[in-house]
């Protein structure tokens, strides 16, 4: 390990430890490292590559997206979702759960936001599955990992800073990838929910909770508008209509339209609330991916990519292990940091690694957010947790023991996601975007 490579690493986890935001940790850690590389134009690299970072075209998407997820986390899609959540499975034999799940996977799906789906699903769900006889603590549990899948099906933020950091990457061929391994994680956890319900007792019978199941044609009226958002969208991207960066303008329009004027539940004068939350958010991102493209001019300067790959194919030239081992530090760092950072962190390291063993970097693009997505709901950074806990009113710790299954079948999920690649790769192959 070079001297600048050691100052990175200190700097950085030195930064971390001090409670310092990320994107200004990531700055100062890449500053200092070219200060310790000398020359006279490293001023002038670290603005170069901040600015250049940035100026992406399909970064532009970003912001539409946030400001389309906030449009619909005050629109009332969330009800109307679950009611056709409800029309769908409600009827089955512990249906509430399985409601919690598919709602999440919709509503995380046309907001793009894992946060937003926990805090518009749970403050509904959570109360009224505890009063069907669910625990609190699981329903927490449920609300939680359940809606880290909407990250993975699109339209993603994540899978977009993903594609631009590791360059030459479809962001169309990542949406698609993003949805069989996304269905497949959430039946993954509504199978754990019904082993655990009936495991429990808390499971109601079908005819319990028949009376409260809306009509499906009526629930499916309701919840069309908000559906074809994901429709209009990804059918506009597959089909060339337009790119993913003007799909997001379309989706702010079709958001703004639905909430306002078709839901008429966000009032105009709210509009500047909204917009604020959406800038903030938008400048926090765009924070990060400048802060962090020059870090991965300094990290690809050191050569430690290539370091890294030599140390791990030293370790094992088994592909299965090193996979295996690539999922355990990206699992612990999930733990720590956020998904936005670690995406842009990360991604320059391994996937050089992961397409010398043969991966795709769409592949790689989906197990590196699968992984990530169970960072969100693991102490001590997981945002869903936090979110979910702080919703249903309880703690952190009575929470944990029930989702450990739930966990485990997230592990699965990934575990598949890592070593079967037609799952993610496949469904973009035959539309023909590899």
């Amino acid at each position: 390990m070079t001297v600048e490579v050691l100052v990175l690493l200190l700097l950085f986890v030195g930064l971390l430890v001090l409670n310092t935001p990320v994107a200004v940790c990531i700055g100062l850690a890449a500053a200092g490292t070219l200060v310790c590389i000398g020359g006279d134009s490293n001023g002038y690299i670290m603005a170069q590559r901040v600015s250049s970072g940035i100026a992406s075209f399909p970064l532009l998407a970003i912001p539409f997206f946030v400001l389309a997820g906030g449009l619909m986390g005050e629109g009332g899609m969330a009800r109307r979702l679950t009611n056709f959540a409800f029309a769908l499975v409600g009827r089955l034999p512990g249906g509430l759960s399985y409601v919690n799940t598919l709602t999440c996977m919709m509503f995380g799906a046309v907001s793009g936001s894992a946060a937003a789906a926990v805090s518009s699903i749970g403050g509904s769900l959570i109360p009224e599955m505890e009063a069907k006889g669910y625990k609190r603590e699981f329903a927490v549990a449920l609300t939680a990992t359940s809606a880290t899948t909407g990250l993975l099906i699109p339209p993603s933020n994540i899978m977009i800073v993903y594609a631009v950091v590791a360059g030459n990457v479809s962001v169309a061929a990542l949406f698609l990838a993003g949805v069989i391994p996304g269905i497949v994680i959430g039946l993954l956890i509504m199978g754990v929910s019904l082993m655990l319900t009936l495991r429990s007792g808390a499971l109601k019978s079908a005819s319990g909770e028949m009376a409260e199941i809306p009509p499906f044609g009526r629930a499916l009226w309701g919840a069309l508008p908000s559906l074809l958002l994901v429709i209009i969208v990804m059918g506009g991207i597959l089909g060339g209509v337009f790119s993913a960066t003007e799909a997001s303008a379309i989706a702010v329009a079709y958001a703004f339209v639905l909430g306002v004027v078709v839901y008429r539940e966000i009032a105009l004068s709210r509009m500047p609330e909204i917009l604020l939350r959406a800038a903030k958010t938008t400048a926090v991102v765009m924070l990060l991916v400048g802060t962090s493209q020059a870090m991965s001019w300094v990290l690809a300067s050191e050569r430690v990519p290539q370091l890294v790959s030599a140390a791990m194919i030293g370790l094992s030239d088994n592909p299965l292990i090193i996979l295996l081992m690539i999922n355990v530090l990206l699992l612990i760092v999930g733990t720590f940091m956020d998904m936005t950072p670690a995406v842009l962190i990360f991604t320059p390291i391994f996937l050089p690694v992961v397409t010398a063993l043969g991966m795709d970097p769409v592949q790689f693009g989906i197990v590196l957010i699968a992984n990530l997505c169970i960072g969100l709901c693991t102490p001590p950074v997981g945002a869903c947790l936090f979110v979910s806990c702080s919703v249903g009113k309880t703690s952190i710790a009575r929470v944990v023991p029930p989702m450990i299954p739930f966990f485990f079948s997230m592990l699965i999920g990934l575990l598949l996601i890592t070593y079967w690649p037609a799952l993610s790769i496949a469904l973009p192959r035959w539309l023909g975007l590899m």
